[in-house]
């Protein structure tokens, strides 16, 4: 099966046997429904069984699922009249990051993010979803408009990391980097950064400067990936599954770092499974973050922002000074 995880195939092969025992049952005259009603059975204990043990290397595999829904399905499942703008008015436009104005329950919204491709050739034309230096402009483009228009954004993060070509590069890769995380700890609007998949290193942090930051629960959010990590540390990209291990890069051990405010639960399997029920899970946190953000002014908007990011590791540092394990 195509994006079939290993961890996953004995909930695949009973899967299977459920789906050739429903569809015997409708072709001939034995009636199996007790022998299908305790396999469905089995079938739910043993999906608890696995995806309530998923190690942070299992959420790094669901995390790069090819079916996992993109920032284009949200917006398409949580927005409506979404209207896209294109282009950074300075070299062109970048189309690993999509970008444009949109409602929220009838609320204006700017809604910006990573987009990757489902199959080749789109991965081709959006660049596997790693921007180049005019994505993240066209993006602070955008965000700048918010901010003269008064509407909160919302930003999508899901990039293995910018794209770190040549002519990137040339055309300023570190700079427009650098400019957005300057940019959007000054922005007078809410900002919401909501990291559906990869979030890669600084490729992702240009768009992850945010009053609120949430993350699906089988997303990652790191500094760098997994591989990148093992080939640095012991000189062996294969040793990416230990590297995770110790990365802290999941939902569950940022949150408790402080980095992200709310896990937002996935369906069982991931989001792949039921992209509807994703978006509603979703939106109803959204709902939730705009509902607190819109409440204060513009000024209380950046110290709410600033206190966020000054807080991070205070935890972790106390500890470390007083010795506590």
């Amino acid at each position: 099966m195509v994006g079939e995880l290993e961890f996953e195939k004995p909930v695949i092969e009973l899967r299977k046997k459920i789906t050739e025992l429903k569809e015997f049952t409708q072709q001939s005259d034995v009636d199996l429904t007790s022998e299908i009603e305790k396999l469905e059975a089995r079938l739910e204990k043993l999906e608890n069984e696995i995806y309530s043990m998923l190690s942070p290397w299992n959420r790094v595999q669901i995390a790069r699922h090819p079916s996992r829904p993109t920032t284009l399905d949200y917006i398409e499942q949580i927005f409506t009249n979404f209207f896209e703008c294109h282009g950074d008015r300075f070299y062109g436009d970048d189309e690993a990051i999509v970008s444009g104005i949109a409602k929220f329950h009838g609320l204006p919204i700017t809604v910006i993010g990573h987009q990757r491709g489902k199959d080749t050739k789109e991965n081709i034309r959006r660049n596997f979803g790693m921007p180049h230096p005019e994505g993240y402009r066209k993006a602070l483009r955008l965000m700048n408009q918010a901010d003269k228009f008064n509407r909160p954004i919302v930003c999508f993060i899901d990039t293995k990391g910018a794209y770190p070509g040549k002519a990137a590069e040339e055309r300023g890769q570190s700079e427009a980097i650098a400019r957005n995380l300057f940019e959007m700890a000054g922005l007078s609007v809410p900002v919401i950064c909501i990291v559906i998949g990869e979030g890669g290193s600084g490729g992702a942090l240009a768009l992850g400067v945010g009053n609120h930051i949430h993350m699906l629960e089988n997303s990652t959010y790191s500094v760098i990936s997994p591989e990148g990590a093992a080939a640095l540390l012991w000189k062996d990209a294969s040793l990416a599954k230990k590297a995770a291990e110790s990365m802290k890069i999941t939902a569950p051990d940022l949150k408790e770092l402080g980095v992200i405010d709310e896990i937002i639960t996935e369906v069982k399997g991931g989001a792949h499974r039921d992209i509807a029920q994703q978006a509603r899970n979703i939106e109803e946190v959204l709902k939730s973050s705009l509902r607190e953000l819109l409440e204060m002014d513009s000024d209380a908007l950046i110290q709410h922002r600033y206190n966020k990011y000054k807080r991070i590791g205070q935890v972790s540092f106390a500890k470390d000074l007083l010795g506590v394990k």
